[in-house]
């Protein structure tokens, strides 16, 4: 039987936001067990309270927004963690997730193949589908750890360590339900911030997630 891709969570969580560590702390549990695919992607709408999050990035907010409106929320908020496009839940309800992650198994998947090649180049493979679909594969890059002493805004005095922290998220590509290969250049591996690398396949409109997989990057150590 063939093993399947991992469940994609993610977490929306900002280094301003006081109810944010045990969600944190949360992800980086859920970031050690096998078949998970654990993501910490920092928003930056609560950088005006009194802490600028260095990992907080614009295109993190939007696609926390775009969860929203299919989520049908008028709101956005932190912690929260969506569980691989199809569930979301408060970022520290582990009753929730834990029940979310496991109705995501059951969920058809897409095969992903990640292999670094002899020139350094990252080759991407995804299967055909059952069907013919439509949805956009994304490249992750991502740092295991980062350990910062909060010196203003909510957690002032805090030492916060988030896991998994996205540096980088972009679209290259498109998948209608073909077999698809696609190779990422070693002069754009080496050019990004993250010492691990992810691809998922999501729903065209930001739903479900398709597939994933993830590769670390022993030489991107930025």
């Amino acid at each position: 039987m063939r093993h399947r891709g991992p469940t994609v969570v993610e977490l929306y969580t900002s280094q301003g936001c006081s109810s944010c560590p045990p969600a944190d702390a949360l992800l980086g549990k859920l970031a050690k067990m096998d078949g998970i695919l654990a993501l910490s992607f920092h928003v930056d709408y609560w950088d005006y309270i009194g802490w600028k999050d260095p990992f907080a990035k614009p295109i993190n907010s939007q696609r926390q927004r775009e969860y929203s409106r299919i989520f049908r929320k008028s709101y956005v908020y932190t912690p929260q963690m969506v569980i691989h496009g199809m569930a979301e839940a408060t970022g520290s309800n582990a009753a929730a997730i834990n029940a979310s992650i496991k109705h995501a198994k059951l969920a058809p998947d897409i095969p992903i193949k990640l292999a670094r090649l002899k020139s350094g180049d990252l080759k991407i493979r995804i299967a055909r589908g059952r069907q013919p679909g439509q949805a956009s594969v994304w490249l992750v890059f991502f740092d295991p750890v980062h350990s910062t002493k909060i010196r203003r805004g909510e957690n002032r005095g805090v030492k916060l360590n988030n896991y998994n922290v996205v540096r980088s998220l972009q679209k290259i590509g498109d998948w209608r339900g073909q077999r698809l290969a696609l190779t990422i250049s070693a002069a754009k591996l080496t050019d990004h911030q993250g010492q691990g690398c992810a691809v998922f396949l999501q729903n065209a409109q930001k739903g479900p997630i398709l597939g994933a997989a993830s590769i670390q990057l022993a030489d991107n150590a930025n």
